[in-house]
């Protein structure tokens, strides 16, 4: 294994291991004060190494967008899982032979059709029932008692194990109050909609809400359980954006090589060329403001309005934007960069492993990393 950043491939994927263990332990801390069980989502780290970090205990609770990551955990010996993606009927037998196996893995779904397919598959699989808290996704809308007790209906009625929302809309509420608006609201439409329920004999012993921003701005979680979050460990621009962490919480970014210059092209001080294109940062450009990243040096301090302005599959194209007078820094060919992503969900998707470091420019672990469905 390479020992210095110098030495490593590019693109490739760092990880600051000191900023992660704080960033997990300030969620964990926050939610301890509210009372409430964390249940790490696991989607966006997609390792081992990582979720041990998360994880309660090393059983679990744990949330999972796909039953790919539900497999690769309960092989680590994770029991307690949350699928928290809308089930469809053919995924069942996978659901099924997890739980077969000793994996309490729960699903969630909003339709009756959903909740006949569970109710005939054979298996007995424990449900929570999805609630639209703001709009931005699936789910049911809270007032809508008769669609709530149709979809509970067609189940056995032991299936129903609670609620499940996630306040999706959350990423575009910029502000402490907005924030704050937007946890409130993702709290009351999943006790709303449990009052309901339980008023019509179900138990409904879970209520599970849950997103970065609401997590760490929430200041009731009256009648919830849990609370779902899976950015946090890494966080990113977006987060750093709305005002969830600042830019030193940011624990990912994409170490690239200088690989050319474009000196007529583009703003002041033209374009500098690098390995790293979308491929390696993904196309998400989050709120608009950095373009596909921020361009810091080998030691993870950015640069003044330095940016990833364009990418094609294998080119990343440095530039100051538009309108700005800061001269860019002047970097030869071989130097290295670090970009911090605007969506450390998508950006991770591109890599097989985090090269580890501690604080420093020394490589002190791999971390291998998995994908797919």
């Amino acid at each position: 294994m390479p020992a210095l950043l110098k030495d490593l491939p590019t693109p490739c994927l760092l990880l600051e291991r000191p900023r992660l263990e704080r960033n997990l332990e300030r969620l964990r801390t926050r939610m301890a004060k509210l009372g409430v069980e964390l249940r790490p989502h696991l989607k966006t780290c997609k390792s081992w190494d990582v979720a041990r970090l998360m994880l309660p205990t090393p059983v679990g609770p744990a949330t999972v967008s796909t039953l790919r990551e539900a497999e690769e955990f309960a092989t680590h010996g994770v029991r307690d899982m949350t699928y928290a993606v809308g089930i469809a009927p053919q995924k069942l037998a996978r659901v099924a032979a997890l739980r077969r196996q000793g994996v309490d893995l729960a699903v969630i779904l909003d339709s009756v059709e959903q909740a006949r397919a569970v109710a005939e598959c054979g298996e007995a699989i424990p449900v929570l029932m999805e609630i639209d808290a703001d709009g931005h996704r699936a789910g049911i809308r809270p007032e809508r008692r008769e669609q709530l007790l149709a979809v509970a209906a067609v189940l056995p009625r032991a299936a129903l194990r609670g609620v499940l929302t996630h306040a999706g809309g959350s990423y575009h509420a910029h502000g402490v109050t907005a924030l704050e608006r937007a946890a409130e609201g993702e709290r009351a439409a999943a006790v709303e909609a449990a009052r309901l329920l339980r008023e019509a004999g179900y138990a409904c012993p879970v209520i599970s809400v849950g997103s970065t921003p609401t997590a760490h701005l929430a200041r009731d979680l009256t009648g919830v359980t849990e609370v779902r979050a899976g950015v946090y460990c890494f966080f990113d621009l977006m987060m750093a954006d709305l005002g969830v962490c600042k830019l030193d919480d940011i624990a990912c970014s994409v170490l690239a090589t200088v690989i050319g210059h474009q000196s007529g092209k583009g703003p002041l001080g033209g374009w500098t060329l690098t390995d790293a294109g979308w491929m390696a940062l993904s196309r998400d450009t989050g709120f608009g403001q950095h373009g596909y990243g921020m361009v810091c040096n080998e030691a993870g301090r950015p640069y003044e309005q330095w940016i990833v302005a364009e990418t094609s599959q294998e080119h990343g194209v440095l530039a100051i934007p538009p309108g700005s007078l800061k001269t860019p820094p002047q970097l030869g060919v071989g130097a290295r960069v670090r970009i911090l992503p605007n969506h450390i969900c998508a950006t991770a998707a591109q890599y097989d492993r985090y090269y580890v470091l501690d604080g420093g420019v020394e490589v002190v672990a791999e971390w291998p990393r998995f994908s797919g469905w």
